[in-house]
C-alpha cells in the first residue's frame, strides 16, 4: 500500500516526466513502491536517476553529479537536466 508520501513523490515526478520529450529528453519511472524517474538523452545516451525529496520549501529533485531542482520549477529542471545530458553536453564529433 502506498503512502501519501510515496504518491505526492510519484506525482512530481510524473509531472516532471511529461515534460521530458518536449526538450528532447526520455523518461520512465522505475523503482515500485519507492519511484524514481529514469532520464535519458537518446542522442547522447547520457542517463541518470532522479530522486524527489520533501524539504522545508517544497519537494526537490535531486540527481548526479550534485544536479538539483525544485518541483515548482518544472522548466527549469528540464533545461538543467538537458544541460547536462544532451546536444549542450556533447562534443564535437568532427564531421565536416
Amino acid at each position: 500500500m502506498a503512502t501519501t508520501y510515496t504518491e505526492e513523490r510519484r506525482l512530481h515526478l510524473q509531472a516532471l516526466a511529461e515534460l521530458l520529450p518536449d526538450h528532447g529528453l526520455v523518461g520512465r519511472m522505475v523503482g515500485g513502491g519507492e519511484p524514481v524517474l529514469w532520464v535519458w538523452h537518446p542522442r547522447t545516451g547520457r542517463q541518470t536517476l532522479i530522486f524527489a525529496t520533501p524539504t522545508q520549501r517544497g519537494w526537490l529533485f535531486l540527481w548526479s553529479p550534485g544536479g538539483q531542482g525544485g518541483a515548482d520549477e518544472l522548466e527549469m529542471t528540464v533545461e538543467a537536466l538537458k544541460a547536462i545530458l544532451g546536444a549542450d553536453a556533447e562534443q564535437p564529433s568532427g564531421e565536416s
